[in-house]
């Protein structure tokens, strides 16, 4: 059984806690005054205290996109949780990273589902593998999550097989139970992936996803909801269908699936120029950029000065959210590597401090209590700034 449709993520039971959090939330309050504003914004705009959102759950600690992971995202900190949204054969909206469910649940130890392997190309990349979109809801609750990255989160492979595929509904649920348990408000981030391509087959995302948040009383600015996406004109969309908070996502290098579907000859680059980040902010509230983007690495993994990226976008009025940041050496530039071993934890807190000084309003984070404490540091420190 559902529980009662309200008007936030945190239910009535922890409303009156709500105010003890209002210095993590300052992003989403700014989010909220002005959504898709492309004025110039005064020094002010951006989150008093970085947003930590913890990223497919708790990544680092449990297989990504799982009630377990939620949980403990949750339990450690993190101010917002991120499922990531794709379709099912039966047009429903589940919890995973991609449509390929080869990697992340048990599907081909499932010898009924062999005959569903097969071979798609989606935003131009060919796999073989198993797919959301050959299994209807009912099939894929038959299956179990397991750890994406075995090789280097050998410990995740502890939790394999214990928890089911999440539905969107489910998560919302499990956000609302949350914010009861811990006793604070829990928020969303939904990523809704490769828009284009589900259109193309006949699955569009856009509308469903505002369906689920409307039948849960989530679509308006203060339900604690922002949606991102990779894409461009699903966001223009909804910016036209939803006052909810969007964010841009881009990454360092390519272009949007839907310009390159159309034609479009820009890129992810176009869209972080001056120009580019004032176009962005005419329909959405948050940039979530790719870390590199910010602070540049050479070919030899060593960080190299930072761009004007932070700045640029606070100048149009956007909050800027990087993404991903994760312990291990695997995932750290050499700066901050400790020792050989691609599996163990390097200096991580010194890369989000890094961040934190260059006035991000927030991050996307495999290990939220890293991430947590590495801001109370940076906030003990007298939240030292490298910018102008």
């Amino acid at each position: 059984m559902h529980l009662p449709a309200v008007r936030s993520l945190a239910t009535l039971g922890v409303a009156a806690l709500a105010a003890t959090f209002l210095s993590m939330t300052a992003a989403d309050s700014t989010a909220a005054s002005a959504p898709g504003t492309s004025a110039g914004p005064s020094p002010a705009h951006h989150a008093s205290v970085p947003l930590v959102f913890g990223h497919r759950g708790a990544a680092g600690y449990r297989p990504e996109h799982t009630a377990g992971g939620y949980d403990l995202a949750v339990a450690v900190g993190a101010d917002y949780i991120e499922p990531d949204l794709v379709i099912t054969k039966d047009g429903v909206l589940i919890d995973r990273h991609e449509p390929d469910i080869g990697q992340t649940t048990d599907v081909a130890s499932h010898p009924e589902f062999a005959d569903r392997k097969t071979t798609r190309t989606i935003d131009g990349v060919t796999t073989t593998s198993w797919f959301t979109v050959d299994f209807t809801l009912a099939e894929l609750k038959t299956l179990r999550a397991v750890e994406r990255l075995p090789s280097v989160r050998q410990h995740n492979t502890l939790y394999d097989g214990l928890w089911q595929v999440p539905t969107f509904q489910d998560d919302i649920d499990q956000a609302r139970a949350l914010s009861l348990k811990y006793h604070r408000p829990v928020k969303l981030v939904p990523e809704i992936k490769h828009s284009t391509y589900f259109r193309s087959i006949g699955l569009p995302m856009e509308q469903r996803v505002l369906d689920v948040l409307r039948a849960n009383g989530l679509d308006n600015p203060d339900s604690g909801v922002v949606i991102q996406s990779f894409e461009v004109g699903n966001l223009q969309w909804l910016h036209q269908h939803t006052k909810l908070p969007l964010m841009q996502l881009t990454s360092a290098s390519g272009a949007p699936a839907d310009f390159v579907a159309s034609g479009d000859p820009r890129t992810y680059a176009d869209l972080m120029t001056p120009a580019g980040l004032r176009q962005v902010a005419k329909y959405a509230t948050y940039l979530g950029p790719d870390k590199n983007s910010i602070v540049p690495r050479d070919t030899s993994n060593h960080l190299m000065a930072p761009t004007s990226l932070v700045t640029d976008a606070h100048h149009a009025g956007l909050l800027v959210s990087p993404y991903t940041f994760r312990n291990e050496n695997n995932f750290l530039p050499a700066d901050f590597q400790r020792g050989t071993n691609p599996a163990d934890y390097g200096n991580a807190i010194a890369e989000y401090q890094l961040f934190f000084s260059l006035g991000v309003d927030g991050l996307f984070s495999d290990n939220a209590d890293t991430a947590v404490l590495a801001r109370q540091l940076w906030i003990d420190q007298g939240r030292p700034s490298r910018t102008s």
